[in-house]
């Protein structure tokens, strides 16, 4: 079986910058309460990597960035690389929080771009429904519309003066079909395509795969970027399977196949894809899927 190993994969520079940020957050502040409003970034894994530094992670799928607010009283509460509202910022302040910013480069740009745009018009963002970078650019302000679909445009009322922007872990695919119908609609309107580098990159990557009979993407169900990257293979190769981490695995995964190729979201630590690649390369010599324990100490190297 040939293995492809998929470049570039793992960590983007958002990523290593919320993680580094958390470390030095908890060397920084080793007598206070520490708490993630929300997962620092969408693994797992490197959730329960925080964990050793005693950083607890506040996270439900039913609350946004303000009222999981609530739950934090005391302390330092870690903004993470998703980003948020200027309103969540001054609620933390209010409840005399440490604040501490790892929102990604990337989202404060387009984030900047928004509020200067809605002093004089409508944005339409296209994003994730309920995924909290979407929940921070749209809370920035009434003016802000999200889309995820063409029915979401078709829904849209009057507006004046449009700007179209986006979530930056979208598909470069999707994207455009959508852009293409809010200009149908809003032909006046300005495009301005917010997908960071890092996951066009990627996405490009596997597109540029070519002859391959499986793809295993090693990425956290919660990964925008990583489910992206699966949907995008969908065009192309038969057989895709997403997995957090080797342990996942099945032997029927590679029934019939006789070129494999490995990719990653850019939040899931490269620890977890190279044990994936390695167990693969044994299975392939072996015909015996092993079952490795994750080494936590390991995820935020």
């Amino acid at each position: 079986m040939k293995i492809i190993s998929v470049v570039p994969r793992g960590y983007c520079k958002g990523v290593y910058r919320a993680i580094k940020i958390a470390k030095e957050t908890a060397i920084k502040y080793p007598n206070e309460n520490i708490s993630m409003l929300g997962m620092l970034v969408h693994n797992k894994y490197v959730v329960k990597a925080c964990e050793l530094y005693h950083i607890n992670c506040i996270e439900d799928k039913q609350k946004n960035r303000e009222e999981l607010l609530d739950e934090i009283d005391n302390g330092v509460v870690i903004f993470t690389a998703h980003g948020v509202s200027e309103k969540v910022k001054q609620k933390a302040r209010a409840k005399n929080l440490i604040i501490v910013d790892a929102t990604c480069e990337d989202v404060a740009k387009t984030h900047n771009i928004i509020l200067e745009h809605i002093k004089n018009g409508d944005v339409i963002y296209i994003g994730k429904k309920n995924h909290p970078e979407a929940q921070g650019s749209c809370d920035l302000s009434d003016n802000v519309h999200l889309v995820s679909n063409i029915e979401d445009i078709d829904a849209l009322n009057d507006l004046h003066n449009v700007l179209i922007t986006n979530q930056t872990t979208m598909s470069i695919l999707e994207i455009q079909t959508l852009i293409d119908h809010i200009l149908k609609k809003y032909p006046d309107a300005k495009v301005v395509d917010e997908i960071c580098n890092a996951t066009r990159i990627r996405q490009q990557a596997i597109i540029n795969l070519k002859d391959v009979d499986c793809l295993i993407v090693v990425g956290d169900p919660n990964s925008n970027n990583s489910l992206k990257l699966k949907e995008i293979a969908k065009n192309h190769i038969k057989k895709i399977y997403m997995v957090e981490c080797a342990n996942e695995l099945e032997e029927e995964m590679f029934e019939n196949v006789e070129t494999i190729a490995i990719t990653s979201g850019a939040s899931t630590p490269t620890y977890l894809t190279e044990q994936v690649i390695q167990t693969i390369k044994e299975y392939d010599n072996t015909k015996v899927l092993k079952k490795d324990p994750i080494d936590i100490d390991q995820i935020l190297d």
